[in-house]
């Protein structure tokens, strides 16, 4: 990149940093024309004095890095280029601040900056410094990833507001017998839904979600025709009555009354014995499936049933 032929430019270090003391610039060309930076983007924002009182406070809520940079000097477009991309990267992990240091002096003084490119992070509104000159992009990744690991340790965990929403991740597609079962289920062809899933666990006797599915099946196929006042009726009408107990079972679990299912059935398996018993003990453990091991309710009623066993 070319600079003004009036402006010789200043000394080096030999980290590539440039002694801002001997610095007298023409104004800063605005992001995104030529001889400026790229323009801002989603987690990039361009701050002077008047803004950064807010950078600050943001802080807070997330990681700020924040660059102090120089038009006329090519190793801190350099680096604000880098961080800027890393920032992308990072998805609204931290926010990066870009301040022209001889555009916005009293900031740099707040930094003690005494060269550009000079690269702080800001985390609850104290300053952490990072680096200053030229620094390779892999080595800026890892003083990023050393600030974020010490922004979770402090709790700084917030992301940028006003990025773009996150791209969701696609849904994993179904193994073919899965689809096949929940395709015939969306157009009500349950025995056909029944079918793939016991396709399925012939095929693999340890799948987990085809058990599930088939549970599921079962408990729509049961109370497809139901007409549940008649069924509430015989229920309570005969205590006794094993088919009337599992049928309401069915029903409270279909509509969402869990808890009472279980406690229904397992008192069932509390008064009777035999076959009896097992047969309600089966389908406590069908029902069980429906919702799946880990739902609390089902950790519950195991405890309840075994109880009721043993």
């Amino acid at each position: 990149m070319s600079q003004p032929s009036q402006q010789p430019r200043p000394p080096l270090d030999a980290r590539g940093a440039v002694d801002l003391s001997t610095l007298v610039r023409p104004a800063t060309p605005p992001p995104g024309s030529p001889g400026g930076l790229e323009a801002a983007a989603a987690y990039v924002r361009d701050v002077d004095q008047t803004t950064f009182a807010d950078v600050v406070q943001s802080s807070t809520q997330h990681p700020v890095v924040v660059v102090l940079w120089a038009p006329w000097s090519e190793v801190s477009q350099q680096v604000a280029a880098d961080l800027a991309a890393l920032a992308e990267e990072d998805a609204g992990r931290w926010l990066l601040a870009r301040i022209d240091a001889e555009g916005n002096p009293q900031v740099a003084a707040a930094f003690q900056a005494q060269s550009v490119p000079t690269v702080i992070a800001l985390l609850a509104g104290q300053p952490v410094p990072l680096f200053q000159g030229a620094y390779p992009r892999d080595q800026v990744r890892a003083v990023l990833d050393q600030l974020l690991a010490a922004a979770e340790a402090n709790g700084v965990t917030g992301r940028v507001s006003g990025g773009p929403a996150p791209t969701p991740e696609p849904e994993p597609a179904l193994p073919p017998l899965h689809q096949a079962a929940y395709d015939a289920i969306e157009r009500d062809d349950l025995p056909a839904a029944r079918a793939a899933y016991e396709q399925a666990l012939r095929e693999n006797p340890r799948d987990a979600m085809a058990r599930a599915g088939l549970a599921q099946v079962g408990l729509m196929e049961r109370t497809a025709q139901a007409d549940t006042r008649a069924v509430r009726e015989a229920a309570a009408a005969h205590p006794d009555d094993l088919d009337a107990q599992l049928a309401v079972a069915d029903l409270d679990v279909f509509g969402g009354a869990v808890e009472d299912a279980f406690a229904r059935l397992v008192e069932v398996v509390q008064r009777t014995t035999g076959e009896d018993r097992e047969r309600v003990r089966l389908r406590l453990v069908d029902l069980f499936e429906v919702l799946g091991a880990a739902d609390p309710r089902v950790v519950a009623a195991r405890r309840a049933l075994a109880a009721a066993l043993y």
